[in-house]
C-alpha cells in the first residue's frame, strides 16, 4: 500500500484511533493490507474480520508477531499494537481502497480494468495481467480475490509506480459489481458472458445480465467497453455505453469484432486459431486446451489494446501462458492416462464447454471419461441444468460418465434416460468410492475429464488421479 500516516487511516476509514506504545498519530503505515494473520509481514496492516466460523480478532496476536504495525478492528482489543475501532472493518477498507486508487490516480499513470462475467473471469484477467506486467508494474487478484473483500484488498497493493488495476469482479446479487466497481471508476470494462451462474441469487439470467451491467455503468465518459459480440445480452450493454459516452471494443467470432477469432482448432497439446486484429491478420497459439480459452484470450487482448498495448506484443505474451489457473482446464497425469482437472468452477455454459473439449482432445484408439460433479447456486433451474449436461454427455458419446455427490445425481439419471446403460455411467455419494472405483477402470489411452463446481471438491479428486498416473 501506499505510505499513509495513522491519522490519514483513521481519517479515511471514519474510525477511532488508538495508538500502541511509540506511536503517534503522524506514525506511517505503508505495508501490505490483509484479513489472513499468516500473510501479514512487517509493517503490515491487520483486518481483523469476523466470520462465519472464526473472528479475525483472535489473530491479532499472529498478526503482530508477523510483524503488524497497525489492526484495523471492530472491537478494541487488549493487545499491544494500534488499532482503529470502525463499525465494519468490510466497508472500512472499501473506503480505504476508493482512496488509495483516486491518490495513485492523481499521478497520472494508473489505467484501471474491470473484468466481469458469468464464467471466464479469473482466465481473462490472469492472461491480460501476463499481457501487461511486460509494459509495466501491474497489480492483479491472486486466485478469485472479486468479491467485497478480496477485490478491495487488490486496489490496495497499488503503489505510486503502478500503472495498471486489474480488478476481478464477482457477484452472487444486484448492486455488488456497481459498489466495487465505484471504488476505482474503471478506465476499461470488460464484460465476458452472460450464463446462469449465480442464477439462484440474481433471480433469473435477465437480472444477471443487469448485474453485469453495472460494470459498464461504472465507467466514466471516455472510457472503454470490452463487449463480447457473440453474446446477445452482452452486446446490449452498448446502449448503456452510449448513454454514458462509453466508448466500446468488440471481440467474438462475429464479422463486426474489432478482435475476431476463426478456425479455432483444439487438440491435446493447445489450441490454435486465426485472429484479426482491427483488420490485420495474426496467428494465436495457446498453450492452453480449450475453445473457450480463445475467447478468453480476445478479451484480455482487446483490453490491452484499449490501454495501448500492440497486437503483437500482446500475443506474444498471450503464447507464452502455459496454465490458465490451478484446476482450470489443468492438464495432469501423463500421456498414458491424461487428467484434465477443471474443477474450480462450473456453470451450465462451462460444463459444456469442457465436455465438448474433451470430445475434441481425445483422438482415435483413446477413450473420453467424464467425472462429474454438482454446479452450484443455479436455483430453480438446478435439476434441468443439471440433467442437460448429462443429456450432453451421451450425445457426445461419451462411454465412461462417473457422477459424484447427491446434488450432481439428476446428471447421473439424465444419462441413464438417454441410453447410457451396462455402466456406462455410474454415480457415487463420495469422491472417495469414485477414486477407488476410477483407479480399478481406468486403462492405457483414457483422457479424463474431472469438472464441477469448487464446493463439490472433485478438485482434490483430479489431483489424487494425477498424481496416481503421473
Amino acid at each position: 500500500m501506499i505510505a499513509l500516516t495513522l491519522a490519514e487511516i483513521a481519517a479515511i476509514t471514519g474510525g477511532e484511533l488508538h495508538l500502541a506504545a511509540g506511536d503517534t498519530q503522524e506514525t506511517v503505515v505503508s505495508g501490505d493490507v490483509d484479513t489472513d494473520s499468516r500473510n501479514i509481514g512487517p509493517g503490515g496492516i491487520f483486518v481483523a474480520k469476523p466470520g462465519d466460523v472464526t473472528d479475525g480478532h483472535l489473530f491479532i496476536p499472529a498478526a503482530i508477531a508477523g510483524g503488524a504495525a497497525l489492526a484495523i478492528v471492530e472491537r478494541r482489543a487488549d493487545d499491544p499494537v494500534t488499532q482503529i475501532v470502525v463499525p465494519d472493518v468490510v466497508l472500512a477498507i472499501a473506503d480505504l481502497a476508493r482512496d488509495v486508487v483516486a491518490r495513485v490516480r492523481t499521478g497520472g499513470r494508473l489505467r484501471v480494468i474491470g473484468i466481469t462475467g458469468s464464467n471466464g473471469k479469473t482466465t481473462t484477467k490472469n492472461m491480460l495481467r501476463e499481457i501487461l506486467r511486460e509494459e509495466g508494474e501491474t497489480v492483479a487478484p491472486v486466485a478469485s480475490y472479486n468479491n467485497a473483500v478480496g477485490a478491495p484488498l487488490t486496489m490496495l497493493k497499488v503503489t505510486e509506480s503502478t500503472e495498471f488495476l486489474i480488478c476481478e469482479l464477482g457477484a452472487d446479487a444486484p448492486g455488488q459489481i456497481a459498489r466495487l466497481a465505484g471504488l476505482v471508476d474503471p478506465d476499461v470494462g470488460v464484460v465476458l458472458m452472460v450464463g446462469l451462474s449465480h442464477a439462484g441469487g440474481f433471480g433469473g439470467i435477465e437480472h444477471t445480465k443487469l448485474a453485469k451491467q453495472e460494470l459498464v455503468e461504472a465507467i466514466p465518459p471516455g472510457g472503454t467497453a470490452v463487449l463480447n459480440a457473440d453474446d446477445h445480452r452482452v452486446a446490449d450493454m452498448a446502449n448503456a455505453a452510449a448513454q454514458r459516452s462509453v466508448n466500446v471494443r468488440w471481440f467474438g467470432e462475429t464479422g463486426s469484432a474489432h478482435v475476431r477469432a476463426t478456425d479455432i482448432d483444439v487438440s491435446a497439446s493447445g489450441t490454435v486459431s486465426h485472429l484479426v486484429v482491427d483488420g490485420e491478420e495474426h496467428t494465436l497459439r495457446l498453450r492452453v486446451i480449450g475453445a473457450h480459452h480463445v475467447k478468453n484470450a480476445q478479451a484480455a487482448l482487446t483490453a490491452a489494446l484499449a490501454v495501448g498495448v500492440s497486437p503483437e506484443r500482446a500475443i506474444a505474451a498471450l503464447e507464452r501462458i502455459e496454465l490458465a489457473e490451478r484446476w482450470r482446464m489443468q492438464v495432469m497425469g501423463s500421456e498414458r492416462v491424461r487428467i484434465i482437472n477443471d474443477a474450480y468452477n462450473a456453470s451450465p455454459d462451462a460444463m459444456q464447454a469442457a465436455l465438448r473439449t474433451l470430445a475434441q482432445i481425445t483422438g482415435e484408439g483413446e477413450r473420453m471419461v467424464a467425472v462429474l460433479g454438482a454446479m452450484s447456486e443455479l436455483g430453480e433451474r438446478d435439476v434441468e441444468e443439471h440433467a442437460k449436461i448429462g443429456l450432453l454427455a451421451v450425445r457426445l458419446r461419451i462411454p465412461r460418465i462417473v457422477v459424484v455427490g447427491k446434488d450432481a445425481r439428476p446428471l447421473y439419471l439424465s444419462a441413464i434416460a438417454e441410453g447410457s446403460w451396462n455402466d456406462e455411467a455410474v454415480f457415487f455419494e463420495t469422491a472417495d468410492e469414485a477414486y477407488d472405483y476410477l483407479m480399478g477402470e481406468l486403462r492405457d489411452g483414457d483422457r479424463v475429464l474431472v469438472k464441477s463446481s469448487n464446493a463439490a471438491g472433485l478438485r482434490l479428486l483430479g489431483d489424487r488421479l494425477g498424481e496416481s498416473f503421473s
